[in-house]
């Protein structure tokens, strides 16, 4: 049977208690480091040469999905009650809202080292050090907003613009294209400065700290906000029936993409599953 994915800002006390225990143990068995480096590893721009999965890409989606699937699974081991919970970042837009809680992630970094000091995640707590990805900083960071330079999380209107794209994605199958979903959703824009971040790209900057570097998984709220991600792609299979990831066969070989991007039926790296595969995932999770 299917299990349920909720809303953050819907969740009753006892699950997200049950949510953030689980994480933390995760976290103690050293099963969650695994994934900030999986991250990292797979964390290519798409100007590198060689094959492109996690981001810049049209993988994106299903690299992503897998990722989560792999996470909760980790989560379910420990508590079989749980699931991964959502951040609908187009209705709690403040720093104060679901999820920014001292009862699940905790809230905003503070002015001088945007240590974040509140929730469970806080470095004083004593269950969340850094040990991947990080310098000579083992505490969580966040800025929130970006205090210094605000930048606003994107709206309803934003996410609708990736919505009502009926292709999935388009050649060259990079950061550069302007038509399909996948990258109006992943959000990487022309021009510079805050308008070239939409979607998924802005929530990263929005958040701040280690959610801007390759180890973004580092801070928990990597997972809220990509599972709202995921349920984008879930609402537009079905606004778009029928419609299907692409490339569905991979660029030949006289295609600067050759050997670059992952097509439908090809296996997605580090797992043996194609995105085709990822496609439906009715029978494992359904949102609430």
């Amino acid at each position: 049977m299917a299990y349920v994915r909720k809303d953050a800002a819907t969740l009753t006390a006892t699950e997200k208690r049950r949510f953030v225990n689980a994480l933390l143990e995760v976290k103690r068995r050293g099963e969650y480091d695994e994934f900030v480096r999986t991250h990292i590893a797979y964390y290519a721009s798409d100007g590198e040469r060689g094959l492109r999965t996690a981001h810049m890409a049209p993988s994106f989606l299903p690299w992503h999905r897998r990722f989560l699937l792999d996470l909760e699974e980790a989560l379910r081991r420990v508590d079989s009650s749980v699931t991964l919970p959502y951040w609908d970042w187009t209705r709690d837009r403040t720093a104060r809202s679901a999820p920014w809680t001292a009862d699940l992630l905790g809230g905003n970094g503070r002015r001088s080292d945007r240590q974040v000091t509140t929730g469970p995640f806080a470095y004083q707590e004593g269950n969340w050090r850094l040990r991947v990805g990080v310098s000579d900083r083992e505490f969580l960071t966040r800025d929130l907003g970006r205090r210094a330079d605000p930048i606003d999380l994107p709206t309803k209107s934003d996410l609708e613009w990736a919505l009502k794209d009926p292709a999935y994605d388009a050649a060259p199958w990079d950061s550069t294209v302007t038509k399909g979903f996948r990258n109006r959703l992943e959000g990487w824009g022309t021009g510079r400065g805050s308008a070239s971040w939409r979607n998924h790209n802005r929530v990263h900057r929005w958040i701040g700290g280690v959610m801007l570097t390759a180890a973004s998984v580092n801070d928990p709220a990597f997972w809220l906000h990509h599972a709202f991600v995921d349920l984008q792609w879930y609402r537009w299979q079905r606004r778009h029936g029928g419609a299907r990831y692409l490339p569905a066969t991979a660029p030949g070989s006289g295609d600067e993409q050759h050997g670059r991007v992952v097509s439908r039926h090809e296996k997605l790296p580090p797992w043996d599953v194609s995105p085709g595969e990822l496609e439906d995932v009715s029978e494992t999770y359904r949102y609430a």
